[in-house]
């Protein structure tokens, strides 16, 4: 067994559960209505992200299709970051409110598991032999 097979695992045990926890906290926005504070099309993207972050999330954790899953992930968090960025206008961190700094973190572990594969561990492995 190689290190790096194990550091890819721990990315994906960590990637993996940090979008799955946070995409079915999203679900319960399929009950609420639009309104000035969430607009139409906020909540449409709110509504899709609690798909594809939980499926993302578990296909990355699993190791199934890993290098796609991982780069879907990367592109949502590329999205957080504009909207920090561009609307919320955060820096990357401040000493008394949370800045953009995790979704940057998040955004380097998909990227570098969109680059590298899901390793020895991954179910890729298994079905697809890589």
């Amino acid at each position: 067994m190689q290190l790096s097979d194990l550091a890819l695992l721990l990315l994906r045990i960590g990637l993996g559960t940090v979008f799955l926890v946070h995409g079915t906290a999203k679900r319960k926005l399929w009950k609420v209505r639009p309104s000035a504070q969430m607009p139409a099309g906020l909540l449409r993207t709110l509504r899709l992200l609690s798909i594809a972050e939980p499926a993302g999330g578990l296909a990355v954790l699993v190791g199934f299709l890993t290098q796609p899953a991982a780069l879907g992930l990367a592109l949502v968090m590329l999205g957080a970051l504009r909207f920090l960025i561009v609307k919320a206008h955060r820096p990357f961190t401040t000493e008394t409110a949370a800045g953009w700094e995790f979704e940057f973190m998040l955004l380097v572990v998909a990227l570098a598991l969109a680059l590298m594969g899901g390793g020895r561990f991954a179910l890729d492995r298994a079905l697809f032999g890589r």
